[in-house]
Order: C-alpha cells, then sequence, then structure tokens
C-alpha cells in the first residue's frame, strides 16, 4: 500500500501529540480524523502530517479537529472520498481517552470525574459502527474497585449485566461487538525503554468478527532497551558541543559518568527489567513546570544517572542560554530534553513538537508510545483483512 492510498481507515480521539497515530499508520491504518483538544497538541499533529511524505494520504484527506471531543460530529467534521462517511464503513475507532479519573495520582474518581470520556467513546462506537474499537488507557482502569464500571462498558458494547452503585443488576443487550480483550499492555517488551504498562481494550464488531480469532500481541523484544542503549547517541552529542572549549575535559568526563552509570545499573537488573526508565509523567496545566515525576520516579532516574527535577534544554537553546550548568553538569547527572524523553517514549526522532519547552514535555510525557500502538493495530489489522478475505470467498 502506498501512502496515497486508504485500504484501512480509522478516526482517533484524544490524540494527544500523535503516539498513537503514529503506531496505527505504521500498522497500515489511513486517519480519517485526529481529534485533540489540546492547541499545541493539535498543531503537533499538523506540523508532522504536513512534512512527512509518508503521511500524504493524511495530508489530503484527515480532518485535525483541535476541538473538545464531547463536540465532534462525525456526521459535519468528517468526509471520505469527499463525501459524507457513512455508518459501519469505518475500520477502526480508536482513542487514548482521558488517564486521571482512573490513575492513581488524578485520585480515581472514575465515571464521578468531569474528564471520563468512555462514555462519549461509547458514543462514537454508537454512531459511527466501526469494524473495531481499540481504547488505551492506565492500568488503573482495571483496579478492582472499576469492576462494575467496567462492566457496564462490557455490558454497552456485547451485552450482559452490570451493577449499580445501589446494588441493582441491569442487564444490557449490547450494540453488537465483542470485546476481545481488555488488558495489560507493557511498553518494554515492544522495544520502549520505559516501564509503562498500558490497559488496552480491543472489540470486533460481531458481523466482522464471526468464526475470526483475535490474536493478543505478543512481545516483539526478548529484551528490554535500557535507558543507556536508547540515549546512547543523543547524550554525547549534548555533551560533544562543550568536547573542544574550555569545558571539554569536564564535559568527556560527565559523559562517561553518566555512560557508566546507567549501563551499570543496566546490568544489575538484567532479568529483572533491565535499566529502562521509570514511567514518563507528562503532568497537567494545573500544575508548574515539567520534571521527570514524583520523588520515587526521580530516585529512579538518579540511579541512571539522569536528573530528574526539570527538563534541559535543547542543544542550541542550552548554547544561546548558556545553561549547561544546570542542563548537563548538576551534581545529579544531566537533565533529559524533550527530543530525549520523546526517544524514551518510543517516538521517532524527526517528530515535531509544537510549544515551548514544557508544552513540548507535556504532549510526550502524556502519549502512548507508538510501537504498543503498532503491535495492538496490527493484531486488530490481522482480523478485519481475515474477515475481508472470508467475505470475498463467500460472496
Amino acid at each position: 500500500m502506498t501512502s496515497t492510498e486508504a485500504e484501512f481507515t480509522s478516526i482517533e480521539i484524544c490524540a494527544g501529540a500523535g503516539g498513537q497515530a503514529i503506531g496505527l499508520h505504521a500498522a497500515g491504518f489511513r486517519h480519517l480524523a485526529l481529534v485533540e483538544i489540546d492547541k499545541h497538541a493539535a498543531e503537533t499533529l499538523r506540523l508532522n502530517i504536513e512534512s512527512r511524505e509518508k503521511w500524504a494520504w493524511e495530508k489530503e484527506n484527515c480532518a485535525l479537529l483541535g476541538k473538545d471531543v464531547n463536540l465532534f460530529d462525525p456526521e459535519k467534521d468528517v468526509r471520505k472520498e469527499g463525501q459524507q462517511l457513512l455508518r459501519g464503513e469505518l475500520d477502526l475507532l480508536a482513542g487514548g481517552v482521558p488517564c486521571p479519573p482512573f490513575s492513581h495520582a488524578g485520585k480515581q474518581l472514575g465515571k464521578d470525574d468531569e474528564r471520563d470520556l468512555f462514555p462519549k467513546m461509547l458514543d462514537l462506537v454508537t454512531e459511527l459502527r466501526p469494524r473495531a474499537v481499540m481504547i488505551e488507557n492506565v492500568r488503573g482502569v482495571l483496579d478492582p474497585k472499576f469492576s462494575d464500571y467496567r462492566d457496564w462498558i462490557q455490558a454497552t458494547l456485547q451485552g450482559g449485566s452490570y451493577r449499580e452503585e445501589d446494588g441493582t443488576v441491569v442487564e444490557l443487550c449490547g450494540i453488537g461487538y465483542t470485546v476481545c480483550k481488555w488488558g495489560l499492555l507493557e511498553a518494554s517488551d515492544f522495544g520502549v525503554p520505559q516501564l509503562r504498562p498500558r490497559a488496552i481494550l480491543v472489540a470486533i464488531r460481531d458481523d466482522v468478527l464471526k468464526d475470526v480469532k483475535y490474536e493478543w500481541p505478543t512481545p516483539t523484544h526478548e529484551e528490554p532497551v535500557s535507558v543507556a542503549e536508547a540515549l546512547k547517541e543523543t547524550m554525547r552529542a549534548r555533551y560533544a558541543a562543550f568536547f573542544e572549549g574550555p569545558r571539554g575535559q569536564e564535559a568527556r568526563a560527565a559523559y562517561e559518568r553518566w555512560y557508566k552509570k546507567a549501563t551499570e545499573r543496566d546490568q544489575e537488573l538484567k532479568g529483572k527489567g533491565g535499566g529502562i526508565a521509570p514511567t514518563l509523567v507528562g503532568g497537567s496545566k494545573k500544575h508548574g513546570g515539567a520534571d521527570l515525576g514524583p520523588s520515587r520516579a526521580k530516585a529512579a532516574w538518579k540511579q541512571l544517572g539522569v536528573s530528574g527535577m526539570g527538563v534541559a534544554n535543547d542543544i542550541a537553546t542550552c548554547e544561546r542560554k548558556g545553561s549547561e550548568g544546570r542542563d548537563l553538569f548538576g551534581p545529579d547527572g544531566p537533565m533529559l530534553t524533550v527530543e530525549q524523553a520523546a526517544i524514551i517514549q518510543g517516538f521517532p526522532e524527526d517528530w515535531i513538537f509544537d510549544g515551548g519547552k514544557t508544552a513540548q514535555y507535556r504532549q510526550v510525557g502524556n502519549a502512548f508510545p507508538p510501537p504498543v500502538a503498532e503491535a495492538v493495530g496490527i493484531s486488530i489489522m490481522e482480523v478485519l483483512k481475515a474477515a475481508r478475505e472470508r467475505d470475498a470467498q463467500q460472496s
């Protein structure tokens, strides 16, 4: 399939900086619409789509909607080949609905949190009738306290019972889907140098699934990619800017010190997950500047030779502002740049992020790692292709 064709189409809500979109695109899906409320993330999507040859189809056909998903109206907002998208025509509806309602850091208010978008996602499933549905969230959504809420989501999709808050058991007929899997995937199993478990729900429309078996993604990496391996080149490039100056000896020693510490940590944890990063946290606009997460995460970064107390300037900005003392030569080691945080999330190294440093880092920290999204996308694609072949033989 060339970049100008769209064999399988998708719509994604809560698209963020494009982590899931990158992965699904790599799996073979072409995006009819990407919906994202944050202005910087929406601009990130636009900048990358317009500048990438492999996204030529999206440049011509994808609706980039910088709006609240609650205002998203597929009938008005989406076109396929210039025509209104018909109900049942879409291949995949995907979305990383907001995590705070189910994260431990977000008080776990679940359905009582105004940011909960599972109901909107289910409304869109009913309206669009896509062949497949993919929903991503934090592992907290699988906690026992949300079992009734998960039962409601599953019953809405495939029928069954759930329990209301007052204990009443309600039976639903469902809207014609089978929830094939709602489980955890660990990002480090797919080459992402980070501890980042994500809860993924995959549902397939009953008339598509029939006798086809859905296969949950299997790990692509037996051994995790370490932070030392992932950041070696970019960290050296940052220090190399000072190799020929008055701080040359200090820069060389600081780089070697970081690499030695990160490598030793990886060796120490061989067979126990390796020297991978703790979970990056993007935070929210309600909080101050960006850093690498809570105290436990900062301690884990320190063991990898990295200071988690903030986010560093890129090479050019560091030179212009003279911020190397903070960014590279601090007592706890170098801070990460946004580019390096993006590598830790599995983004392509040339992915462009819009906004200031803090806005960029939040986009990265809140993202769904592209390699994991690709693996899930491929697992869904295999069902869609098998179903199409079956239906072609029967017609």
